[in-house]
């Protein structure tokens, strides 16, 4: 079983790309974010043509996340996490496909940073631990994907030392990923590939993809029943340099 995530940044401008992806790569389930469409405008007769059910929680302009599962419908479990009801974002959603329960999620950037922003991040992530807690346990393979706007070490970003005023590279940030990882997750690319320089996302500005000056933010997290399953872990980088693509590169790990 083939599980990816895909950053798309916007679903609908970004349809052909997508479905380009899906044809060639055939995941069996995709964790997409960044929709930026509301839900009555994501395009669920294209993706079902591709083959594919989906569940999607959409948002104007912003966020929103959805699950694809090829030729089935996920079953939903949970859309939204616990913890404060006031949040209107779309970030977070999860559904059983095929014996995995699978949480795709889109971690608030949290920039800039002092302020109202990064205050919510690190509230977001304490309410992400506290809801992974109760899935780590399980007997069934769970997987946690998404971008998570974190470089967790200095291995997952270009210049670090660039970064070090920045919310995605902020010590908290760093803390509450290591902390859910703690508690029983595998990274699912590092755990594959420990030493590599392995870059997800690439900034539009200043050539960074043709420098190779990117980012590790896009992350599969695996309990112990799905990290015992673990194959294979790798980033589609060429859908990278397509026309009119997402600055993020998909990035897949594969079940056995």
């Amino acid at each position: 079983m083939r599980i990816a995530t895909y950053n798309v940044n916007g679903v609908n401008g970004r349809l052909p790309v997508l479905l380009r992806w899906l044809e060639e790569s055939q995941p069996d389930v995709v964790c997409l974010q960044e929709l930026k469409a509301p839900d009555e405008k994501f395009p669920e007769a294209a993706i079902r043509d591709a083959g594919y059910g989906a569940i999607w929680q959409g948002q104007k302009s912003w966020n929103g996340v959805a699950i694809l599962a090829k030729g089935c419908d996920p079953v939903e479990t949970r859309r939204g996490l616990p913890g404060e009801p006031e949040d209107t974002h779309s970030r977070y959603i999860e559904a059983a496909v095929g014996g995995v329960l699978v949480g795709g999620l889109y971690l608030p950037n949290g920039n800039p940073k002092p302020g109202p922003k990064f205050d919510y991040k690190l509230r977001w992530m304490e309410r992400l631990i506290d809801h992974a807690a109760t899935l780590v346990g399980m007997d069934a393979p769970v997987v946690l994907a998404g971008d998570y706007n974190v470089m967790p070490t200095d291995l997952d970003v270009y210049k670090p030392e660039r970064w070090l005023d920045d919310a995605l590279f902020a010590p908290e940030a760093r803390d509450a990923y290591a902390r859910l990882l703690g508690q029983g997750w595998s990274d699912a690319l590092r755990t594959l590939h420990p030493g590599e320089r392995i870059y997800t996302f690439w900034d539009y500005f200043r050539n960074a993809w043709s420098r190779d000056a990117g980012l590790r933010i896009d992350h599969l997290l695996l309990n112990a029943p799905a990290a015992k399953r673990l194959k294979a872990a790798e980033v589609d980088r060429t859908v990278r340099s397509w026309e009119k693509t997402s600055d993020h590169a998909p990035v897949w790990v594969e079940l056995s």
